[in-house]
């Protein structure tokens, strides 16, 4: 039986735990549609508005940041539920394997089947999301 709650996905990068902090840390940073783009951030008390100038407005709460290795943020919607999006970076051979939790489907505001499609909606960005994390991570950078 599916997981109606959480999304769990992971990818391998070859980079350093430290380069993937460098993303990995920056609120919304997986607020796009696999085009990493620079947004607008606004701090209004403990959340974070991230301005997207393709999709819009998205308020996140830093929720845990412990370098290099575990970042949480706490993504709030518009109708007042929220999920939590974690990243976790652990050493592998040759790079770090990047993981990604997002957890609180089931407290959704809405009905079963809007929670579903929102869960599914999530589930295939964060494959996007993922992929362009390995991308710009492994790019080589002239100093």
């Amino acid at each position: 039986m599916a997981d109606t709650d959480r999304i769990e996905r992971e990818i391998t990068i070859a980079a350093s735990a430290e380069r993937v902090w460098e993303l990995v840390s920056r609120p919304g940073w997986f607020v796009n549609d696999g085009e990493l783009r620079d947004h607008e951030l606004r701090v209004e008390g403990d959340v974070t508005v991230v301005v997207d100038p393709v999709h819009g407005e998205f308020r996140l709460r830093t929720e845990t940041l412990e370098p290099p290795r575990y970042a949480a943020f706490r993504w709030l919607g518009e109708d007042g539920g929220s999920t939590l999006v974690e990243f976790h970076v652990a050493d592998r051979e040759g790079g770090v394997l990047l993981r990604v939790v997002e957890s609180g489907f089931d407290s959704l505001p809405g009905t079963d089947v809007e929670r579903r499609e929102r869960l599914a909606e999530n589930t295939e960005g964060w494959v996007q999301e993922l992929d362009l994390a390995r991308t710009v991570c492994e790019e080589v950078r002239v100093a």
